[in-house]
């Protein structure tokens, strides 16, 4: 899929709902396990207040990340 393609922005938006799902969209697997390990650790981490702060952070960077992928070949 070509950055901007409908593709990239169905999994841009799919990552609202859980980072990493719009990876997986793109079928990159590995690239979603991540995202959704992020999101995971840093809902773990709002109990020690530090999540408040990277959970949006995650949400934004897997969002961007899948709306910017650029397939290879």
């Amino acid at each position: 899929m070509a950055q901007g393609s409908g593709g990239n922005v169905l999994a841009a938006i799919c990552n609202l709902f859980f980072p990493g799902l719009g990876q997986l969209v793109q079928g990159r697997m590995m690239a979603a396990i991540l995202f959704f390990l992020a999101w995971v650790i840093a809902g773990v981490l709002v109990w020690a207040l530090i999540g408040w702060f990277l959970l949006p952070i995650v949400y934004l960077w897997a969002i961007i990340d899948a709306a910017r992928f650029k397939a290879d070949g």
